[in-house]
């Protein structure tokens, strides 16, 4: 979606629609996008928390990475950096991502939009708090794909955590590693509210267009119906923590 604007995805499709935000060194951008996303009719904004600075991605230096030109940023802001650290795309991050993030800017965000505020990238229970307090109305467990940081650990491993921070305050969902149906299963029994998948639907759309990322979504739901089927589950409600056995589970029951 690079190179759709903001305004071109909302008019795809009638799907219920989040925008996802980096705050950027010139918050007017941040703000602009944010505007623009609620007159477009999205339901949310998801801030992402995790990039302050872009991760060591050694594919892309390795391959001289080149940021394209991003529609929703013309007029605004050019992508064309020059660097000589191999990824075009880090020197862009470094020069127009904001380092100074904080909680202060999910305050900033709900001054300027009636939306709710979603953070993405929270890895930990007392972050999990901080982000309540600061107004969140729901969180995203996430590890940006593994790529900020080496490792960071699996978000399956501390979803549970998180959904217990919070105290059902505020809607927990989590990103990263689904692959399958069974792991929506699992991330449900552990509290999860809905989950996010990106690179499956990326497969597919690479390889079959919009087809292919239709095609990805009946097979996540096939595999999540076989697996609650095979299970004993006839409804979502009745995936219970009773259903899955974590590592920690596993090891001190084996002592």
């Amino acid at each position: 979606m690079s190179m759709c604007t903001v305004e071109e995805v909302a008019s795809s499709c009638d799907a219920i629609r989040f925008f996802q935000i980096y705050v950027y060194k010139r918050r007017d951008i941040t703000a602009q996008l944010v505007q623009r996303a609620e007159r477009s009719g999205y339901k949310a904004i998801v801030l992402t928390v995790d990039v302050p600075k872009l991760g060591r991605r050694e594919a892309d230096i390795k391959n001289k990475m080149v940021a394209p030109q991003l529609k929703n940023f013309e007029g605004l802001l050019s992508t064309q950096v020059v660097s000589d650290e191999g990824s075009n795309v880090k020197a862009f991050a470094d020069s127009t991502f904001d380092a100074s993030l904080s909680w202060k800017d999910v305050e900033w965000l709900r001054s300027i939009t009636k939306l709710p505020i979603l953070i993405k990238g929270v890895l930990t229970h007392e972050d999990a708090i901080k982000a309540v307090e600061a107004g969140a109305a729901g969180i995203v467990v996430s590890n940006h794909g593994a790529r900020q940081l080496d490792y960071s650990p699996a978000t399956m491993s501390v979803l549970e955590e998180i959904v217990h921070a919070v105290k059902g305050k505020v809607p927990v969902f989590v990103d990263g590693g689904v692959r399958r149906g069974t792991d929506i299963f699992k991330a449900l029994a552990l509290g999860a509210q809905a989950v996010l998948i990106g690179r499956p639907v990326v497969y597919g759309l690479a390889a079959k267009g919009e087809t292919g990322v239709r095609r990805v979504t009946e097979m996540l739901k096939d595999e999540l119906e076989l697996t609650m089927a095979l299970s004993g589950c006839p409804s979502i409600k009745d995936i219970t923590r009773g259903h899955v056995i974590t590592d920690r589970e596993r090891l001190h029951s084996s002592l």
